[in-house]
């Protein structure tokens, strides 16, 4: 499994949604237009497929960084100045 970040730049408010309720379904918002997304490969061919069904490719636009195995201590990978948001972990959920 691996920690992405996925930021976009989306220019109608119709497909920015869209593509933010889609995107809140895979992984958690830190930011208006940034998510982290924890997903094995399958997992993210899936959500490429689902934003470029949504993405306006002759105006909009979205990035996709992998920022490595969550193996790794993923923490260190991001670093936030203020009030860090909280990012779902992959470890045991308790209700």
């Amino acid at each position: 499994m691996h920690r992405f970040l996925i930021a976009y730049d989306i220019v109608s408010n119709h497909r920015r949604n869209r593509i933010a309720h889609t995107l809140e379904s895979y992984g958690d918002r830190v930011q208006y237009s940034v998510f982290i997304v924890d997903a094995k490969p399958a997992k993210i061919v899936r959500l490429r497929a689902a934003l470029q069904r949504h993405i306006d490719a002759s105006e909009d636009h979205a990035l996709i960084c992998d920022l490595g195995p969550l193996a790794r201590d993923p923490c260190r990978a991001i670093e936030f100045l203020g009030r860090a948001p909280a990012i779902t972990g992959q470890g045991p959920l308790i209700l």
